[in-house]
């Protein structure tokens, strides 16, 4: 795995871990914060063709495809 791949999922997966801490803490806009910087790395991985899953209980949003 490549430098550029390894902090994009590294990125992700700590955004996931906001997003769900942000939401058990009942923070709307924090969430709304977190899952608009979540769909912005996930739609950077499908255009990259990185691989992406998610942690439990974060949903995947509509992936854009990879170009």
């Amino acid at each position: 795995m490549d430098a550029f791949s390894a902090g994009l999922l590294q990125r992700i997966r700590a955004t996931q871990s906001d997003l769900r801490q942000a939401r058990e803490a009942g923070d709307d806009f924090l969430a709304e914060v977190e899952q608009a910087e979540l769909e912005d790395l996930q739609r950077l991985a499908a255009e990259h063709g990185v691989p992406v899953t998610t942690e439990p209980g974060v949903p995947v949003t509509a992936a854009v495809p990879a170009c």
